[in-house]
């Protein structure tokens, strides 16, 4: 019998953590590094060589023996270079263990390789990577042995950010000035920092590997490009929170062990809607500590899935007819001292802080709706936003009854006098207790809901790094706040003042909350009549980084630079036509090598069963028409592809940028879908042993 394990010793055993740093680190030195954590002050480098100095020590004991900078690029993963702690040989010709102060706050990997979107010459190579020490490093262990990973910003030689941590830092700054303003003009003269807290939910699917590497399209591009419904699908909701297989229950336990190592706190794990999808959601962290422990358990789902012979797939739509994979991110406001700007309280009608800084968000919402979607745009989430399944690729915010209530109040009348009380929840069964019922109902169909003490953005994809989605609210709730405070700093009656500017907010905001089925068509039709964007594909949202209204936001609160704007507006395009066009080459090299000419070998051996079963004078009339079906459609996937090869060719010679990028999505798209079509119906129609790829039948209920 295994020895019983227990969490609360192992997790957080590889983080050098500010446990780790009181024991090991002098006093002094330990104030200080608080002091840059907290405060923000700059760290000297006389104390970042004892800090290095540590770390290594420690790091050592775990085994390590490199170290890197560990970033976050604008590829969408994370990135790294590994150095020894080897100094040169001495005359004995041993080796010392050395890592200094420098090498712990600076890194200089190449960035010429990196998109940046024009702010870099190719011949420009020099980047700069930099300590985020309010991250905690880590040792990692994988085939490489044990690793010492480095939380770091990155950004080039001329002080622009190449990475996705640089302007989630500057938005956590922002957001922090303009909320500490807030709260001080409710009295609130103790909090010191107000910080982003953080709770992305993962989605993802796990397919057996033997499986998966029959798959070209799997391989390339994370998505099935072909593949037929098998008989059951969904339907029946069996799978949703049901129990655990035991090859899927022993994944997942060396995740949360893996996981909890390195201090990620995952906690809720369980079956997702579609066959062979699951989830796992963390403790919340700050913003910026969330959004690493994300790629961690990103890497991790990964590197476990193959030790069991499976593989993890993180694109929003790997199987067409169930449901994709998003990656829900729950964003609140808390200070250092445990307050929570987003808990309304019993009353929140009476909550006037709360009211603020809810009719604030909405404004923020309502008036950057085409960012906030933005800030969700990929090549997969295409797949997925807008379908039966996902949020619709309209913004609205879902209140629930009780704070929908509140504002219609305060519309209607100028004032809030009540709030709607939960009750109690009467189950029926003398044997079971009644429940507290909460006020509030909750609404998967919402892509932007308070959730009780929070407000979930669903719409994020589940391989899409949640930096990009929170610098987006964290800045757009920074200009709300920003825009209040001043409006409430330089009014006579504080109190009147307040009350105005919320109920002004609430009044020419109310467009933007909806509480019905943001699924139905009903929704798309009423969103039209209220003025609400509906941007359903990632080329046509891209265009919002860099409108004057955005690009005048962001460098107010110096969050990005128009030149940074305008880069990534450049890079998401690029992006966007190179995911397309290695899917359209991989449906041409798939259509081409494996499914044309597994069609043709069959249709030959249902010719020779046609003239077997003439010459033997029965009734070939089945399997003449069965042929004759086969062919047509062949023929059909063969003009398909055809024109799939030119549209590609003519894609691809094309300048890269927006144009390019719209012409894969309104030509490159639609003529992959109609090569899809045919040969979907063939795969329901050609023996399977004659199929020449694994089905969806075998990918997701064969795990």
């Amino acid at each position: 019998m295994s020895e019983a394990l227990n969490v609360a010793d192992i997790f957080g055993e590889d983080v050098f953590n500010d446990t780790v740093m009181q024991e090991r680190l002098p006093k002094k030195v330990y104030k200080d590094l608080k002091r840059t954590i907290e405060e923000g002050k700059e760290l000297d480098l006389a104390t970042a060589d004892v800090i290095a100095h540590e770390m290594k020590e420690w790091a050592i004991e775990k085994g390590a023996t490199h170290y890197t900078h560990w970033f976050q690029p604008l590829t969408g993963v994370t990135a790294e270079k590994h150095d020894s702690f080897i100094s040169a040989p001495l005359e004995s010709g041993k080796v010392l263990m050395s890592f200094s102060g420098k090498e712990l706050i600076k890194g200089e990997p190449d960035a010429s390789s990196f998109p940046s979107g024009g702010l870099r010459a190719t011949f420009e190579a020099r980047g700069y990577t930099a300590w985020d020490c309010t991250s905690p490093a880590f040792v990692r262990h994988d085939a490489a042995g044990a690793t010492l990973c480095i939380p770091t910003a990155f950004c080039s030689y001329t002080g622009e950010a190449l990475d996705q941590k640089t302007p989630l830092l500057r938005s956590m700054e922002a957001i922090n000035e303009q909320a500490l303003r807030l709260i001080r003009l409710f009295g609130n003269t103790t909090s010191l920092k107000v910080t982003p807290s953080v709770g992305p939910e993962q989605e993802y699917f796990l397919v057996d590997a033997k499986k998966f590497q029959e798959r070209k399209d799997l391989i390339y591009t994370g998505r099935t490009l072909f593949g037929a419904m098998p008989p059951k699908g969904q339907e029946l909701d069996d799978h949703y929170f049901g129990t655990i297989r035991q090859r899927i229950a022993g994944f997942m336990k060396d995740v949360n062990m893996e996981l909890w190592k390195v201090g990620v706190t995952a906690k809720t794990q369980h079956n997702e809607v579609a066959p062979a999808q699951h989830e796992l959601a963390p403790i919340y962290a700050k913003a910026n500590v969330a959004v690493d422990h994300n790629h961690l358990v990103m890497q991790t789902l990964k590197r476990v899935a193959c030790q069991h012979g499976m593989k993890c797939l993180l694109h929003e739509k790997p199987f067409a007819g169930v449901n994709g994979s998003g990656k829900h991110n729950n964003w609140s406001l808390i200070t250092d001292d445990g307050k929570n700007l987003l808990e309304p309280g019993k009353t929140p009608h009476e909550n006037i802080q709360f009211l603020l800084v809810l009719t604030c968000i909405l404004k923020a919402v309502d008036e950057h709706a085409d960012l906030l979607r933005e800030s969700a745009a990929d090549p997969g989430n295409d797949h997925r936003l807008g379908a039966n399944e996902a949020p619709p690729a309209i913004i609205s915010v879902f209140l629930g009854e009780q704070l929908e209530d509140v504002i219609e109040q305060l519309v209607v009348t100028g004032e809030a006098t009540h709030s709607i009380k939960g009750g109690k929840l009467e189950t029926g069964v003398r044997t079971l207790p009644d429940l507290a019922k909460d006020a509030t109902d909750r609404n998967r169909t919402s892509p932007f809901a308070f959730t009780g003490n929070k407000f979930e953005f669903r719409m994020v994809g589940s391989r899409d790094s949640v930096a990009g989605p929170n610098v987006v609210i964290n800045t757009i709730v920074a200009e709300a706040f920003k825009e209040a405070c001043d409006v409430l700093e330089s009014s006579d009656d504080f109190d009147m003042a307040v009350h105005d500017l919320i109920k002004k907010y609430a009044y020419e905001h109310q467009r933007i909350i909806f509480n019905g089925n943001g699924y139905s068509d009903e929704w798309v039709e009423e969103a039209g009549r209220r003025g609400l964007p509906n941007i359903r594909s990632m080329v046509e949202a891209i265009p919002a980084l860099t409108t004057e209204k955005t690009i005048k936001m962001f460098e107010e609160f110096k969050v990005f630079t128009r030149a940074e704007l305008e880069s990534r507006a450049e890079i998401k395009f690029e992006n966007y036509s190179k995911a397309i066009n290695i899917e359209a080459r991989t449906m041409i090299d798939m259509a081409s090598k494996q499914i044309i000419p597994a069609v043709i070998k069959y249709t030959k051996t249902l010719a020779d069963t046609v003239i077997s079963v003439k010459e033997a004078g029965a009734d070939a009339s089945v399997q003449a028409d069965l042929l004759s079906e086969v062919s047509s459609l062949l023929t059909r996937t063969k003009k398909a592809l055809e024109a799939l090869i030119v549209v590609t060719d003519q894609a691809s010679s094309m300048e890269e940028g927006a144009d390019q990028a719209r012409f894969y999505h309104s030509d490159a798209v639609p003529a992959m879908e109609a090569l899809r079509a045919p040969v979907d119906e063939l795969e329901m129609i050609v023996d399977k042993e004659a199929w020449p790829m694994p089905s969806y039948g075998d990918l997701i209920f064969e795990v």
